[in-house]
């Protein structure tokens, strides 16, 4: 017996998105006593999705996500805080970037370079999305 095919792309918006690469912060970040004494250094990277057909129309920022804010706005939450766990450091930037309006999803990565010796870096991804904003019951 064949299985009926229904089509479901009409319903379906395109998944554009906007990244932002190898965003250097230096931040108080990891268990051991020595890496709580100063600030080490992260790269974040950000990838967004949205629906950028508006913003491609009109030309105009208000359609689009502002990146550059954004950014600081993450630059500062990273600065400021004194997380033990790349991990949560990625939550704490995906609430953020779920906090515009236009990302329907978002993808986090942490990187600790130099955190292991013979390695060149260290990372966490996390991937979240609008529906994702608290995290499961246990």
């Amino acid at each position: 017996m064949k299985s009926s095919i229904i089509n479901h792309q009409s319903s379906v918006l395109p998944m554009d998105r906007v990244f932002i690469r190898d965003l250097g912060i230096c931040c108080i970040i990891g268990i051991d006593e020595h890496e709580r004494q100063e600030k080490q250094n992260v790269l974040i990277h950000i990838t967004l999705d949205t629906d950028l057909r508006r913003a491609g129309r009109t030309d105009a920022l208000e359609d689009t996500i502002d990146y550059r804010a954004l950014k600081k706005r993450i630059l500062h939450l990273a600065e400021e805080s004194r997380f033990h766990l790349i991990e949560a450091l990625a939550e704490s930037v995906a609430d953020e970037c779920l906090r515009e309006q236009r990302v329907t999803r978002v993808e986090v990565v942490v990187e600790k370079p130099g955190a292991l010796r013979f390695a060149r870096t260290v990372g966490v991804a996390i991937i979240r999305s609008r529906d994702t904003l608290e995290p499961p019951a246990r």
